[in-house]
């Protein structure tokens, strides 16, 4: 996960060469532990960790290597597991778009703005036209490795230390 998030950061790109031995890693590992069942896990873990970010691929909001790091990650963690980092991943990533916005201002502003355009232009016409901010300023660039990885970690943390904390805020019960 380190190295996908360097890698992310300074190429804007996560390569399958990275995503693919993590996948593997994990499908090996829990088939070595835990025979057939283990094999299931890891691998429902992978096509669940994939699924949560494959709909933003898909409508070009991230890359595919993206979807990949969190099949990867489901891979070692499980389905359960993907579910729960994928929404911290979520929520993680939508802090770091607002800190981007923030400082980006100039280019936050105008695309605050362009944004409200194209929903009254979408509310009138029922077509969904991209106008990109006219700023000078360089657009910044969200890299989500970086929040694939601290909400996986912030799981494994979680489930390590036995933590509710996240059945204490849904208000739900059940086991990491």
């Amino acid at each position: 996960m380190i190295i996908a998030v360097a890698w992310d950061l300074k190429k804007q790109k996560i390569p399958n060469l990275i995503t693919f031995p993590l996948m593997l890693f994990g499908l090996f590992y829990h088939t070595i532990n835990g025979s057939i069942s283990g094999l299931g896990f890891s691998f429902l873990g992978l096509i669940v960790g994939i699924a949560i970010f494959i709909i933003p691929y898909i409508l070009g909001g991230m890359g595919a290597g993206d979807a990949k790091l969190m099949g990867g990650a489901g891979a070692i963690i499980g389905a359960k597991g993907a579910i729960i980092a994928g929404l911290f991943s979520i929520l993680i990533g939508l802090l770091y778009a607002i800190l981007l916005l923030v400082f980006y201002s100039k280019y936050g502003i105008a695309f605050l703005k362009n944004s409200g355009t194209a929903i009254k232009t979408f509310f009138f016409t029922r077509q969904w036209i991209y106008i990109p901010p006219e700023s000078e300023e360089k657009r910044p660039t969200l890299c989500y490795a970086l929040p694939i990885a601290l909400g996986t970690l912030l799981y494994i943390y979680l489930k390590a230390t036995g933590s509710t904390l996240i059945q204490d805020l849904l208000g739900i019960r059940f086991s990491l």
